[in-house]
């Protein structure tokens, strides 16, 4: 079974952080309503030309919406950024969605530090971030190494190509290569559809090999829908001199398969990256931190201090106890696993005993005395 083929709960749902990061102009709103299949980002528009100089800053915006895949349904929340690269230098844009993003790792981990947690608690780490890298039909920018160097440690990042229509077959061809050869050369962690060939079955490795060679996917968004045939339904679909681009055509967009892959297929597998690794090698970065950090050198007040103390003895804590339970699942194991066998021998000693009984009690065979 693939990776996200796992499903939760129908009737509960699942929950999942998805975050847009590019440039204004790649098609980033337009990818997100089409995804969600309703107007749920805003366009930009700059109010005259005398506004047009102005550099606001990234702003981080999550927005919630509920969708339903294969019956089941999905609480999406979309973390936009807009304003993302417009400025000439982007650090504060870098910095801000890090920031954003271990935000949410810090209140989990704070959470978990707790002795009596609050049933209520929403976890709402990213568990997957969409980068859309400008059409230009050069290769990657320093804007784009950058970003993604940085966010890859703590998100599960997958490099998109907006507005992909505006190559021709074999020019998106050699975009797409040279952008996964700057990925390999700058040695930037990516999710790439990762499969074990010794676990996974045939379908899931046939397909996430599929979905690895499509990377960067190479995708369309229309927020309209156009009758392309009048004797077929209306598809979305942009139109242009030259023809119609099909949404969800594979042989115009890669939309479809990122979109079943991210809240598909795949979606439990980036929920599992996120919580298992991602997250545990952040919280073990930050717990050793705090336990290195100097007094004298520190800036905190006494009560912080103290507050930071009972939550690394209160994760001490619960270490301990995790190691006690696996010690006591791993003792109980060996006791059924003993009794097993000693079921085992004592079945195959009444079974010798019944045939040693049936042989002393056939006709002509000599009986063993008893004293």
């Amino acid at each position: 079974m693939p990776p996200g083929r796992r499903r939760g709960n129908k009737s509960k749902g699942i929950q999942f952080t998805l975050m847009v990061v590019g440039e204004s102009g790649t098609g980033r709103t337009t990818f997100v309503n089409t995804l969600c299949e309703s107007d749920i980002l805003a366009h930009k528009f700059i109010d005259g030309p005398e506004n047009a100089h102005v550099e606001e800053g990234v702003r981080v915006k999550p927005v919630q919406v509920e969708l339903e895949e294969d019956g089941v349904r999905i609480s999406l929340t979309v973390v936009d950024t807009p304003g993302f690269g417009d400025n000439i230098d982007n650090e504060m844009s870098f910095q801000e969605i890090t920031n954003y993003i271990e935000r949410q790792y810090d209140d989990i981990l704070a959470e978990q530090s707790r002795i009596k947690r609050n049933p209520r608690f929403k976890d709402n780490r990213v568990h997957a971030l969409l980068y859309f890298i400008a059409p230009t039909g050069h290769a990657l920018r320093e804007v784009d190494i950058e970003l993604m160097r940085r966010l890859s440690p703590r998100v599960n990042v997958i490099p998109v190509i907006g507005r992909s229509d505006s190559f021709t077959q074999s020019e998106l061809r050699a975009f797409k290569k040279r952008i996964m050869e700057d990925i390999d050369h700058f040695d930037i962690p990516i999710y790439n559809f990762p499969y074990d060939v010794e676990e996974d079955d045939e379908d899931t490795i046939e397909e996430n090999m599929e979905l690895r060679a499509m990377l960067p996917f190479a995708i369309i968004g229309s927020e309209e829908e156009v009758t392309a045939d009048p004797q077929e339904p209306p598809v979305r679909a942009r139109i242009y001199p030259w023809g119609v681009a099909e949404v969800d055509n594979p042989d115009h967009s890669d939309f479809g398969r990122l979109r079943g892959a991210i809240l598909g297929t795949h979606l439990s597998d980036l929920k599992s990256l996120t919580e298992d690794v991602l997250y545990e090698t952040y919280r073990t970065e930050k717990l050793s931190r705090s336990v290195h950090v100097d007094p004298r050198d520190s800036q905190m007040l006494p009560e912080e201090m103290a507050s930071q103390s009972v939550r690394l003895k209160e994760e001490q804590l619960r270490r301990e106890e995790e190691k006690l339970r696996e010690i006591e699942l791993r003792v109980q194991r060996e006791i059924n696993e003993k009794r097993q066998e000693l079921l085992a021998k004592e079945q195959s000693l009444r079974n010798l005993e019944s045939r040693l009984a049936a042989a002393g009690s056939a006709p002509g065979t000599p009986r063993t005395p008893t004293y």
